[in-house]
C-alpha cells in the first residue's frame, strides 16, 4: 500500500495576508495559537485532508504536502538516490517529526511521522 498524503502547506513571506484570504475565499477557520502564528486549517467540511499556513523561513513562497511515512531518514536516504536533495532533516514539531526533500525538479516535499 502505498504512502498516504496527510497535509498541504502554503508558505509565504507575509502568512497573516494569506490565512486572512483563504479563510474568506473558502470560509476556512484558522488556529494560529501557537508562538509561530501558523495557521492550523479547519475547514469544517468532516472531509479532506489537513492544512496550514505558515510564514516562510526562507523568504520565499512555495505550497507543498506532506508524505506519511515510517521512516524519515530512510525515506530521505531513498529520494537521494532517485536524485532528490534534503531541505530539512527530521525535525521535532510538537507531536509530529517532519522533514523536507526538492525532488530533482526542485519541488519542496514534506515527510512527516505521527500525523
Amino acid at each position: 500500500m502505498g504512502a498516504p498524503i496527510t497535509h498541504v502547506e502554503i508558505n509565504t513571506k507575509e502568512s497573516k495576508k494569506l490565512q486572512d484570504f483563504y479563510s474568506k475565499l473558502f470560509d476556512w477557520h484558522m488556529d494560529t495559537n501557537n508562538p509561530m502564528g501558523y495557521a492550523m486549517v479547519d475547514t469544517h467540511a468532516g472531509k479532506g485532508i489537513g492544512a496550514g499556513i505558515g510564514q516562510s523561513q526562507n523568504g520565499r513562497n512555495f505550497v507543498t504536502f506532506y508524505v506519511d511515512v515510517t521512516d524519515l531518514e530512510g525515506t530521505l536516504k531513498k529520494a537521494e538516490g532517485l536524485g532528490a536533495k534534503t531541505v530539512l532533516k527530521p525535525t521535532q514539531t510538537g507531536p509530529v517529526t517532519v522533514a523536507m526533500f526538492a525532488d530533482p525538479e526542485g519541488n519542496v516535499i514534506g515527510l512527516a511521522k505521527g500525523m
